[in-house]
């Protein structure tokens, strides 16, 4: 199964300059219980947003450059060879960026969406529109701000219907 898991603004942005466009300590924490364990793929800006592998996980980052290197990740350089290293697992995490979002929209299973309860008006990079008629909401958890999540916020998982 591939999802795509994403944090997003009402605006559909997703970050700015290759940062997360705020710190959402219990999204964070959904977001390590949910792929801990997994593959996650991601494109090259985002690993390098992130500066390391991520632990407990196997992490895949598609990227153009044939030379690129990152200790402890597995580098693709297509989707072909995306599609092809993922067949040897159940379940698989799309966490971004934009491009990477784009490129597996219509190659994915579900999505998890963290609705941001905000726009984010300076933020250069954004998600894809989502025609939610041809998405099932199986489940939605509610989390209001407080001193560790600065916004409102719903996590909210989607089937693709096929």
């Amino acid at each position: 199964m591939k999802t795509i898991i994403v944090a997003k603004g009402l605006d559909n942005a997703i970050g700015q300059d290759n940062e997360l466009l705020c710190r959402l300590s219990n999204d964070l924490k959904f977001f390590k219980k949910t792929t801990s364990g997994h593959l996650i793929l991601m494109g090259r800006k985002t690993y390098e947003s992130i500066n390391r592998p991520l632990p407990n996980r196997v992490n895949v980052i598609l990227t153009n450059n044939k030379n690129y290197k990152a200790e402890g990740c597995h580098i693709v350089n297509s989707i072909t060879e995306a599609e092809e290293f993922f067949k040897d697992y159940e379940k698989i995490f799309i966490i971004g960026g934009a491009q990477i979002y784009n490129l597996f929209a219509d190659r994915v299973d579900r999505y998890m969406i963290t609705q941001i309860k905000a726009n984010f008006p300076d933020a250069d990079s954004h998600f894809t529109d989502l025609d939610y008629t041809k998405l099932n909401l199986i489940e939605k958890t509610e989390f209001k701000a407080d001193e560790k999540n600065e916004y409102d916020f719903d996590v909210e998982i989607y089937t693709v219907n096929k």
